[in-house]
């Protein structure tokens, strides 16, 4: 079976900004937020304060990964150049997102040089609270006036739309307003990370909130749906249950697989993290390919 990894990071050096202020590499893969708190961010053998790309495409090639999509995260800070600069090199093997603070007062220089001069495909926006634009700005409406800048931009450039609005309950996920918004721009692809992050004991409010994402132009990753439904382990029972729901609403045709690494890699191994889906016996054989091939091919990489 082909698989892509639809949610991949590399990182040249932890500069990242979130709700505990910024965070310092402090080697071995662990780091330090300004509030004291310390975590191990990666696995020390895929680096010491980074992963590079070739990190990354060892791991790939161990397990028949045939390609990636390298996304921003807020919390190991931009690495905008850093994935240029891989997309140049192992051209046949990632695609990558770039993303920006719509805050900045020179956003629109900063808008050409990644989507115009870089001709960037995707944009990957984190607004969640722990490490994303509400992390350190006030609440943002995600159908309001800043958050349509974004989406207008975007949609005037063809790019694929991710975006991770965080967990339930927070602030940040705000599936109305989300849902208003996509509809006003019905020819742009957007893709919601996490499958929407749920935890346990959220199956009514995961199924209602799919149902009101089943837009022809909304997909899924599956990124990190394990780590959230903790403390249960593998073969992650829930996280499973929650797949099955999102086939059922939305069809395994608007669903991707991905791992979140190099983060995820410090809670599970990548082997449990495909084996945990491709062995269950929840879904067939042409669902299992969308979900791991299939759909993100389509979205990511026949977008080139």
């Amino acid at each position: 079976m082909k698989i892509i990894d639809a949610h991949m990071h590399i990182v040249e050096h932890i500069n990242g900004l979130g709700s505990k202020g910024e965070l310092r590499a402090l080697g071995k893969g662990k780091v330090a937020y300004a509030s004291g708190d310390e975590f191990q961010m990666f696995p020390a053998e895929l680096g010491d304060y980074g992963v590079t790309a070739e990190a990354l495409i060892k791991i790939m090639d161990q397990y028949s990964i045939e390609k990636g999509v390298l996304l921003q995260g807020n919390y190991l800070g931009f690495q905008n150049l850093y994935t240029y600069e891989a997309l140049l090199k192992y051209p046949n093997r990632f695609v990558g997102a770039a993303t920006y603070d719509p805050f900045s007062r020179n956003k629109d220089k900063i808008i050409a040089h990644l989507f115009d001069e870089l001709n960037f495909k995707i944009i990957k926006m984190e607004v969640s609270n722990g490490s994303g634009l509400m992390s350190n700005h006030d609440t943002i409406d995600l159908n309001g006036s800043l958050m349509h800048e974004v989406y207008q931009m975007a949609n005037s450039k063809g790019l694929v739309f991710v975006i991770d609005i965080g967990r339930p309950r927070n602030d940040c996920w705000q599936i109305d307003n989300l849902v208003a918004a996509i509809k006003k721009y019905p020819n742009m692809s957007f893709v919601i990370c996490h499958l929407l992050a749920p935890q346990l004991g959220h199956d009514v409010l995961l199924i209602e909130s799919l149902k009101k994402l089943k837009l022809p132009n909304v997909y899924f990753d599956l990124a990190s749906l394990n780590n959230n439904t903790k403390p249960e382990n593998y073969p992650y029972p829930t996280a499973l249950k929650y797949i099955k729901y999102a086939i059922d609403i939305i069809g395994s045709n608007h669903l991707m697989w991905g791992t979140d690494v190099p983060q995820a890699l410090t809670k599970e191994s990548y082997q449990n993290l495909i084996n945990y889906i491709n062995e269950s016996n929840l879904f067939t054989t042409q669902e299992k390919e969308n979900i791991f091939y299939n759909t993100a091919n389509k979205i990511y990489f026949n977008n080139k």
